[in-house]
């Protein structure tokens, strides 16, 4: 018997679905389905009158497929989510920065420009957190397209996003979700009946709303946890209670951010105390199932071969140039190119790159994800009728 090749192949490198199943088809495809012009439904989901989306941060599809115990009302939408055909795509990277800006604006990270938790400004030597918005840049000026939910408003629809009140003036509100009215409640039966509120509100309507407390729950304790089920179950209520009473001609629609992987301490590989994972690395963005690698001036290409080394046996790991060309980020504009790392590295093993030393909190994560993995990158499009 012949000994098993080392390192091991690498699966293939999967590309997410941008204009054929992504998230960044979802809200496009909704406002198309309630009459706005100009709109494709790429997604061919069903017209109706009104429409509301529940984006549950963390509800990967192969979590949701797992604990069917935990999440009846759920899973019993599975055999439908997407009029039957599965899942849709998170985009890379699978991180809720990445993915709502995604949602919100219609576009793949390539043309929105939020292409990870940590990215660098370009010429500016600095990395921007683009959960938090810091360093401070001009939102607008950093992603300049038009919010589908402030180009449906202008079209007409009535439009409201129900969620929490901190989220009213974020940055990230502002260039992605911004448009109609916001309803700041908090999470629970009260922000169900917000929403259900807005959807009595005459003409077409279309309703935003999000909780954030699964993921949360993922990245303090894991999804092999006990608070990620219990948090699971309360979402499946919250669905449940929306669905039992959705006004006539509505349609409802259950989604997430991106997936979520348990990373075991020892499985955590660390840039801080690797020198040939340091050497010639001006600025480490990502997050540790998804890094963007910033090289000194001369360094990439050795920066490059060195991580593609000694990596070999658990990330894709490719070139800024590969990246773009084999479609991770759909197609990039000019101005977001050198936000891009000069070389990408994304997990396909059950791995994390971290950075115990500048990254303390994130270092300490249990449940990650950013990565091309199934249980990261799959998502559901789970519907409801009226």
């Amino acid at each position: 018997m012949s000994a098993a090749p080392w390192p091991p192949a690498p699966p293939p490198v999967p590309v997410p679905r941008y204009g054929a199943g992504a998230l960044s088809d979802l809200l496009p495809s909704v406002a198309a389905a309630l009459g706005m012009p100009d709109e494709d439904n790429v997604l061919g989901l069903r017209e109706n009158a009104k429409a509301v989306v529940f984006l549950v941060d963390g509800l990967g599809w192969e979590l949701l497929k797992a604990h069917p115990d935990w999440a009846p009302f759920l899973a019993s939408l599975i055999p439908g989510s997407w009029g039957g055909r599965g899942p849709i795509t998170a985009g890379f990277p699978a991180t809720t920065a990445t993915s709502l800006a995604s949602f919100g604006t219609g576009l793949p990270p390539g043309a929105h420009g939020l292409l990870g938790y940590k990215v660098a400004i370009p010429g500016d030597a600095r990395l921007m957190n683009q959960l938090r918005w810091d360093p401070y840049v001009p939102p607008r000026e950093w992603q300049p397209h038009v919010p589908i939910m402030q180009r449906a408003a202008a079209a007409g629809l009535t439009v409201a996003q129900v969620s929490d009140p901190m989220f009213e003036r974020t940055p990230l509100t502002q260039v992605a979700l911004q448009g109609g009215t916001f309803v700041g409640l908090p999470v629970g039966p009260e922000r169900i009946r917000g929403v259900l509120e807005q959807l009595s509100r005459p003409g077409p309507v279309m309703v935003y709303t999000y909780a954030s407390d699964l993921d949360k729950a993922g990245h303090g304790n894991g999804v092999d946890s006990d608070a990620w089920r219990v948090e699971l179950s309360r979402v499946d209520g919250m669905v449940r209670m929306l669905a039992d009473q959705l006004p006539p001609e509505t349609s409802l629609y259950v989604t997430a951010d991106h997936g979520m992987i348990d990373v075991a301490p020892e499985d955590r590989i660390d840039v801080d105390t690797d020198p040939e994972l340091s050497a010639g690395v001006a600025l480490l963005g990502g997050e540790g199932r998804a890094r963007h690698v910033y090289a000194v001036p001369g360094a990439a290409s050795d920066v490059l071969a060195i991580w593609q080394d000694v990596l070999a046996d658990s990330c894709w790991v490719l070139s800024r140039d590969e990246a773009i060309t084999a479609g991770w980020f759909g197609p990039v504009e000019e101005r977001v190119y050198y936000r891009i790392g000069d070389v990408v590295a994304a997990p396909w093993a059950d791995v994390a790159i971290i950075a115990s030393r500048r990254e303390v909190a994130e270092s300490r994560m249990v449940g990650l994800h950013g990565s091309m993995t199934a249980v990261e990158q799959l998502v559901p499009l789970l519907e409801v009728h009226t």
